[in-house]
């Protein structure tokens, strides 16, 4: 094939990039094209995205390709999940979306649950219970009378919102569908008994493709502001971590996956959903991944917790590795957080949080940023152990390995700290593995691989791993049960 160079777009929580790839002598070729900030914005007591400055976004690196006459085969679009777009009766975008750190959403899940039991709910979509996830937003939009909900005859989450505005076309991707506690995994389709009841319909969101599906092309608009042709848009995994396990350079089934970023999402491939007692006890998720498979896991608290500790730091390194370095000068096992407590998921300061949540819990307060991000470090490391532990009950499978993907495979002590902690080898790489599953994707859908064995193996092929063996297990073991003690998860 003479044209095998694919255009990714790669959208986090707090920046987003496009990236040129290229399948090369069966190795995977990247180049970043643009970096940009994805940033919140705060109006009128709530927190949204700026879609539009999205758009913008995708336009200048699409721009880049064709200032430099590059010949893409197609576009795919990755982005975070269960955040949606109103679209009109006219086809235009009714309003920015709700962030889904919006507090507009605090006590919905009790709400909704007055309509469906909480139960039901779990054994209709086997989706892990977090108070944004999509159903829990559009029920409390449609109690409030939000007036873009009232007006929506589309529903479009948000990577699709953004192939409908570079194409028309309005679709449904089925790996962010999963992520919104709409999804039956058994049907892949909206159950709509969850919508009913809150008086929505599935016409109302567009129609279902899988990863590696076309959407669509280009629009002549997009074509004449780009100075590009009637390039395709294809569906890859919509949902970033969807994206990010198709990129594991896995070699084997046995194995388990830290997508570790703001977010840590820690859990394991399977071809079948797991819907049980101890699933729902454990508040597991079942969302979509490529080719039919489950990604069954579970939401952490990731980097996040770094991210905005940095932010109030003073005298701090500027640099993340020197300041991840600096950690390991605070004493070890001094003071442990329960990282998905609901004291992080947005407060004024990230540091008061931390510090509070340790006085309150009767240990040493941490106040050098040292040890703070040693407590946030090993407090991950902690709970990747006791995710973990609940993962080896529910597996089909023995877990014998743990690959990380993601821009936390940097800090190389938390990676260690992850080993010693699980007891488990650690093997760390792709990083950027949202944009590889994305490009391979397009690859898959242009015939370029054939599955995700194929694309598995180019990947290893084409980055550099890295190991990390389990040391000092019996300090550790020891420190777990302080771990759970304080946080009162034993």
């Amino acid at each position: 094939m003479a044209n095998t160079n694919f255009f990714a777009v790669d959208l986090g929580a707090t920046s987003g990039r496009t990236i040129l790839g290229s399948i090369v002598n069966g190795k995977l070729e990247q180049r970043e094209l643009t970096r940009f900030p994805n940033t919140i914005i705060q109006t009128g007591g709530h927190f949204f995205w700026d879609i539009y400055a999205l758009y913008n976004e995708i336009i200048k690196g699409l721009k880049v390709v064709a200032e430099e006459k590059i010949e893409i085969t197609s576009i795919g679009i990755d982005t975070w999940g269960c955040d949606f777009v109103f679209i009109g009766n006219d086809g235009g975008v009714l309003r920015n979306p709700y962030c889904y750190r919006d507090p507009h959403t605090d006590n919905a899940m009790e709400e909704y649950f007055k309509l469906i039991p909480k139960e039901k709910v779990y054994q209709k979509t086997g989706i892990q219970f977090m108070q944004f996830n999509s159903l829990f937003q559009l029920s409390t939009l449609k109690k409030n009378n939000d007036s873009a909900l009232a007006g929506a005859k589309k529903i479009l989450f948000i990577p699709d919102a953004l192939m409908y505005m570079l194409t028309g076309e309005a679709v449904c991707e089925y790996t962010v569908l999963s992520t919104s506690q709409l999804l039956d995994p058994r049907t892949k389709k909206i159950d709509t008994e969850l919508l009913d009841v809150i008086g929505l319909k599935e016409s109302q969101f567009g129609r279902y493709v899988n990863p590696s599906d076309k959407v669509g092309i280009l629009t002549p608009e997009v074509q004449k502001m780009t100075g590009l042709g009637a390039i395709p848009v294809v569906a890859v995994a919509g949902h970033d971590t969807g994206a990010a396990v198709a990129a594991v350079p896995a070699q084997n089934e046995k194995f388990a996956y830290l997508s570790c970023g703001t977010w840590s999402l820690l859990g394991i491939e399977t071809r079948d959903a797991i819907i049980s007692d101890k699933s729902f006890e454990y508040n597991f998720t079942n969302e979509g991944g490529i080719e039919g498979t489950t990604r069954f896991l579970k939401n952490i608290c990731g980097m996040w917790l770094l991210e905005r500790s940095r932010k109030e730091f003073k005298n701090a390194p500027a640099n993340v590795n020197e300041l991840n370095a600096s950690a390991m000068e605070a004493p070890a096992f001094r003071s442990f957080i329960f990282p998905d407590a609901p004291d992080f998921a947005n407060p004024v300061s990230m540091i008061e949080a931390i510090q509070n949540y340790c006085k309150k819990t009767g240990q040493p307060v941490p106040q050098t940023h040292q040890e703070i991000a040693r407590c946030i470090f090993e407090s991950l490391a902690m709970r990747y152990r006791q995710v973990i532990g609940y993962l080896k009950d529910l597996a089909p499978f023995p877990i014998e390995k743990l690959h990380v993907i993601g821009g936390g495979v940097w800090n190389s002590y938390l990676m260690q700290f992850a080993a010693n902690s699980t007891g488990l080898q650690v093997v760390t790489g792709p990083i950027e593995g949202t944009a590889i599953g994305n490009i391979m994707l397009q690859a898959k859908a242009a015939g370029v691989v054939s599955d995700m064995f194929e694309m598995r193996k180019i990947i290893a092929n084409s980055i550099e791993m890295k190991t990390y063996d389990p040391k000092d297990t019996a300090e550790w073991d020891e420190a777990y049960k302080r771990y759970l003690q304080v946080t009162g998860t034993n």
